[in-house]
């Protein structure tokens, strides 16, 4: 709990002066003012964030968090919990979705054994930070402990530190885990407020069936478990995830080290709320990568206050958006950087 509160301490707001002196450049580039729309919004962002007027997000890294959870045993899914096990290895192959859009995008992945219900061993490229072997069916009593979701969190922290201190500039956040839209349904309902059937998809793609059942489940485990709205740290241990809890504690480590971080989608953007509750200011270290399709994921960037980037109807996770968002906020700090002022060009201001 001690890191997790010096993390906390650490985060600021961010400082007007700077926004104030990013726009300055960008009115002094060769283009109509503000014709470039979001793009200078992003570069005003990365600026403020970073507190340096000229600043590089060179390297990047997308963090796939992956665990299991134990609710799978109420059929939410398509597909079994080995699943999860089986993409962890994917991923380091370099042969799933993140890792070619990551190659395409420069950026590093990283993966994380936050809560996967196996022991993987001495395979090459994995991070072992295993804290659970996958949560509990939360039907029948809390997902994780307090201090177990603590600890989740604190893994966050830790590698955002870490990798910050390696240099990295932009991080962007992803996950892999079998039925994990029923326990980001579930933290979206409570933190929130809008009842299950509003906020809740059919993830891997369930028939409607399913669908309702998936519902009742999230429905009685909040009955049961009784979470805690004004307590996100009491909601991600009663109803959540590990890698929801690791991707909640990269985003704070981020805030904390001045690094602004890409969420991914739904089961991100559950991460990010559970962030956003246990210290708002993260807010402004964010961007919203895309819409995901999941019904729940507008309510919960609604609830953040962010607005998404993209809009492509994708549902895959891993932090595959992520990375397709990172080329087009690098695309704003190269305009920033790299394009001519009206001086530099001996272009003409009048009537601009």
């Amino acid at each position: 709990m001690a890191l997790l509160s010096e993390t906390i301490d650490r985060i600021t707001p961010l400082q007007e002066r700077f926004f104030t002196r990013a726009q300055a450049r960008l009115d002094s580039l060769t283009k109509p003012t503000g014709s470039l729309g979001r793009l200078e919004e992003f570069a005003r962002c990365l600026v403020a964030i970073t507190e340096n007027e000229m600043p590089s997000v060179a390297p990047k890294a997308v963090f796939t968090f992956a665990g299991d959870h134990g609710v799978t045993e109420e059929g939410v899914s398509a597909f079994p919990k080995e699943v999860t096990r089986q993409m962890v290895l994917n991923f380091l192959r370099g042969g799933a979705g993140i890792n070619v859009l990551a190659r395409h995008a420069g950026a590093d992945v990283a993966v994380i054994d936050i809560g996967v219900d196996c022991d993987f061993g001495a395979v090459d490229g994995l991070i072992h930070k295993k804290v659970v072997r996958g949560t509990k069916n939360f039907t029948k009593g809390p997902a994780m402990t307090r201090q177990e979701a603590i600890r989740c969190i604190e893994v966050g922290i830790e590698l955002a530190t870490e990798y910050a201190a390696k240099g990295y500039g932009l991080f962007g956040t992803g996950e892999m885990g079998i039925g994990n839209t029923t326990p980001s349904s579930a933290i979206v309902s409570v933190m929130t407020g809008i009842p299950a059937a509003e906020v809740t998809g059919r993830g891997t793609g369930i028939t409607d069936t399913a669908l309702a059942n998936k519902v009742r489940v999230i429905e009685k485990g909040i009955a049961i478990n009784a979470p805690d709205a004004g307590d996100a740290i009491d909601v991600l241990a009663k109803v959540g995830g590990s890698e929801i809890g690791g991707i909640a504690g990269l985003i704070l480590g981020a805030a904390a080290n001045r690094v602004p971080t890409v969420i991914d989608g739904f089961i991100s953007t559950a991460g990010a709320l559970i962030a956003f509750g246990i210290e708002p200011k993260v807010r402004d270290y964010l961007f919203a990568a895309h819409e995901s399709v999941e019904i729940g994921h507008v309510a919960a960037l609604r609830k953040i206050g962010l607005r998404p980037i993209l809009d492509l109807d994708l549902r895959l996770g891993e932090g595959t958006g992520a990375a397709l968002a990172m080329m087009l906020i690098e695309g704003s700090l190269k305009i920033y950087r790299e394009m001519a002022t009206f001086g530099e060009a001996g272009v003409s201001t009048e009537g601009k």
